[in-house]
């Protein structure tokens, strides 16, 4: 008995599959370019948003963490591993319980390491000179400013600083899938209408001319 080798699936039926997926990609990031929008539009919310998720994602990930400890205990990582778990169960219960708190923190951390980063930018560009010493030495003047912008601002600085950073991430990761998605939806329109049964049919008649016309 001769099995059939036919595919079950037509090429333009996982045309139309791929391009149901890329459209829904693009769904997603239309989402989250909304969710940037808003979040730039009331950034405070969006910063003890963006805090509450970290804490939540702590506090999972710890629980997580502790429950593969206890399954792994007669390892020899088990007493690490339940340590890590616990820290993280701990800061993800302070980073709820203290949104604000945090968000001055981490303003803080950011404000510090855009400082040094800038300063260390400038020093660099300053001593090596290279070919792009122009754009490192603007680079590290905005870092510098940026950082004393946020410092003398803080604490208040603090009420929108991260919410801004979040929903910026928001909007850029979501025009980033949207480009992905309709970019990718045309590629796919283009191959399709490419290698439609009609010009394959003509692509084929072309190569058997060839053939034919070709001296023996």
């Amino acid at each position: 008995m001769v099995k059939d080798t036919t595919p079950t699936t037509t090429p333009e039926a996982e045309s139309k599959k791929l391009r149901r997926g890329l459209g829904v990609l693009a769904f997603l990031g239309a989402i989250l370019v909304i969710g940037g929008l808003v979040g730039l539009v009331y950034v405070g919310v969006a910063t003890l948003t963006s805090m509450l998720l970290f804490g939540w994602l702590l506090l999972i990930g710890g629980l997580v963490g502790l429950l593969q400890s206890v399954q792994l205990r007669t390892s020899s990582v088990f007493w690490l591993g339940v340590v890590v778990a616990a820290l993280n169960i701990a800061a993800g219960v302070v980073v709820i319980r203290h949104p604000e708190g945090t968000a001055e923190a981490l303003t803080m951390f950011a404000a510090l390491l855009f400082l040094a980063g800038g300063v260390f930018r400038l020093v660099g560009s300053v001593v090596v000179r290279g070919p792009q010493f122009g754009l490192t030495l603007v680079q590290g003047a905005f870092g510098v400013l940026l950082g004393v912008l946020v410092l003398a601002e803080w604490p208040g600085s603090s009420l929108y600083v991260i919410g801004t950073f979040f929903s910026l991430a928001l909007l850029f990761d979501g025009l980033g899938l949207i480009a992905m998605g309709l970019g990718g939806r045309r590629i796919v329109g283009l191959v399709t209408d490419t290698v439609t049964p009609g010009n394959a049919e003509e692509h084929g008649k072309t190569a058997e001319d060839a053939q034919d016309q070709s001296p023996n």
